[in-house]
C-alpha cells in the first residue's frame, strides 16, 4: 500500500515537472535539449552582424533556454543585459508572430531592427516580413502577449499582416 502510494505520489510530482518544462519550452523556441536559436551566439548577431554557432561549453540560460556563445566576453555581454540580446517572440518566426502562430525558425535568417533581434522560418518567409516590417513587428509586438504561453498546436494564424 505505501509503495502504492509513493509511486502515485511520485508520478504526479513527474508529471507536474515535465508539464513546467513543456509548458516553458513553448514560450521559446528551443531543441530537446533545451538550446534556443539552434546554437547559435545571439550577441554575434548583434557584435558580427552574422549567424555565429556557439559553444555547449560557453552557456548561459534565460527565460528557461539555454544560449551557447563563441565567446566568453559575448556570454558576459548577455549576462549583464540578457533582455538587450535576447531574440524577439521567443526565438519564434517574427513573421509567425505577426499572423498569430509559432513557427520554427532558420537561425542564419535574422535582422537587427531597433537593436532588437528578429528570425524568421526561411529566406522566403524573411522577404515576405521585410516588405512589411514596420506592419508585421507591429503586430507581433500586439499578438505576442496573448500567444506566449499558448501551446503552439492551439494557435489559429490569421492574416492580419496581409490586409491593407
Amino acid at each position: 500500500m505505501k509503495k502504492t502510494n509513493l509511486l502515485a505520489g511520485l508520478t504526479a510530482v513527474l508529471l507536474l515537472v515535465s508539464t513546467a518544462f513543456s509548458f516553458a519550452a513553448d514560450e521559446t523556441q528551443q531543441d530537446a535539449n533545451g538550446v534556443i536559436l539552434s546554437g547559435h551566439d545571439t550577441v554575434a548577431y548583434f557584435t558580427e552582424n552574422k549567424a555565429v554557432k556557439g559553444y555547449a561549453g560557453i552557456s548561459a540560460v534565460h527565460d528557461g533556454a539555454i544560449y551557447h556563445f563563441s565567446s566568453e566576453g559575448n556570454r558576459d555581454l548577455f549576462k549583464a543585459n540578457p533582455s538587450k540580446y535576447a531574440p524577439q517572440y521567443g526565438g519564434f518566426c517574427a513573421y509567425g508572430a505577426a499572423i498569430g502562430a509559432k513557427f520554427p525558425i532558420d537561425p542564419t535568417v535574422f535582422a537587427v531592427v531597433d537593436n532588437k533581434l528578429y528570425v524568421n522560418n526561411s529566406a522566403n518567409v524573411s522577404k515576405l516580413w521585410t516588405a512589411k516590417q514596420s506592419k508585421a513587428i507591429t503586430l507581433a509586438d500586439e499578438k505576442w502577449s496573448k500567444i506566449r504561453a499558448t501551446p503552439t498546436s492551439d494557435l489559429e494564424p490569421d492574416d492580419d499582416l496581409e490586409d491593407e
